[in-house]
């Protein structure tokens, strides 16, 4: 049995996640899952610059993972870096520094790479059909789309619209304006018109979200349409369309003070959830999609079952 640790530094979060494997299959229950809102991308995520307070946020992160890692004695550490490490000017800085106040080596994957792990997590999670499906990976920097079905990926593709890069270019006023709100839109046609084309040529119905913003989704329809009603179980769970549009709508023309009131919406996202509610329901709209299904696994579980599945 080996001991597996997988770090994915992403731009609003870093993840760690330690589990056991056997025989190329993870056993039952993680031994350490730890995330950190470490905001990477927080003041110069459109500059290409990781800025010095978050920097050092960063690198406390990693120190913390490093114990973690150390104190689990785990057999092989695998930590990958994403939009914001690969476009800032000093990415290359934060990764030698890194390496050498913590021991983790960090790969840093471009975006056709991530969306790739991305759909290896989400397959994990989800029962994908015959007829195509499309993964939306709403991060801080990028948003990776993966058009797919039983037999594999048909199309992939990453875009700089992350909720970090996109609050920061367009989301000025509290609720968003509807000046911004038509700029964010025209930016995301002339920004998606390939993911577009795609979609009419595979016609994808459903929509799968990976993680993120999609959680938070799911916990405000649930406290909103079934209080008191836990979640239901499994890595892969259906989110009302109807129920979502309802909440979206709250979330487009709600203030800054009335989101950190809201149960169920973490503190990391009571501001980035407003362009990753508008980039969903743009999605939703012009594509045509019809079902919407929240995937538990995403960029990190995607790590591990492609370490577990390449050649010892």
């Amino acid at each position: 049995m080996k001991r597996l640790a997988v770090v994915d530094l992403g731009t609003n979060t870093f993840h760690l996640l330690i589990t056991n494997t056997d025989e190329q299959a993870i056993v039952p229950g993680n031994v350490c899952k730890e995330t950190i809102a470490v905001k990477l991308g927080q003041g110069g995520i459109n500059q290409g610059i990781i800025q010095a307070d978050a920097y050092q946020r960063g690198i406390k992160a990693l120190t913390k993972f490093s114990e973690l890692i150390n104190f689990h004695q785990a057999t092989e550490v695998k930590a990958m870096a994403t939009a914001a490490i690969r476009s800032a000017s000093n990415g290359e800085q934060f990764i030698s520094e890194a390496r050498d106040k913590t021991g983790i080596e960090i790969d840093v994957i471009d975006g056709e790479k991530e969306a790739e792990l991305i759909y290896k997590g989400v397959r994990e999670a989800a029962r994908i059909g015959d007829e195509p499906s499309l993964i939306m990976d709403i991060g801080g920097g990028s948003v990776e789309f993966i058009i797919c079905n039983a037999s594999g990926i048909l199309w992939k593709r990453s875009y700089p619209v992350g909720a970090a890069r996109m609050m920061d270019r367009f989301h000025h006023s509290d609720p968003i304006s509807v000046q911004n709100l038509r700029e964010f839109t025209s930016h995301l046609d002339k920004t998606l018109p390939e993911l577009r084309d795609k979609s009419m040529l595979y016609s994808p119905r459903i929509l799968i979200g990976s993680a993120g913003a999609f959680e938070t989704f799911e916990e405000l329809e649930s406290r909103r349409f079934h209080p008191g009603k836990p979640i239901a179980s499994g890595p892969a769970r259906e989110i009302n369309l109807q129920h979502f549009e309802e909440i979206a709508t709250i979330l487009r023309n709600s203030t800054h003070s009335q989101r950190a009131d809201m149960p169920g919406l973490i503190s990391l996202r009571v501001d980035m959830i407003v362009v990753a509610t508008i980039l969903t329901e743009y999605i939703i709209r012009n594509l045509k999609i019809e079902s919407m299904l929240l995937s538990d696994y995403s960029l990190k579980e995607g790590i591990l079952f492609d370490l577990l599945s390449s050649p010892a």
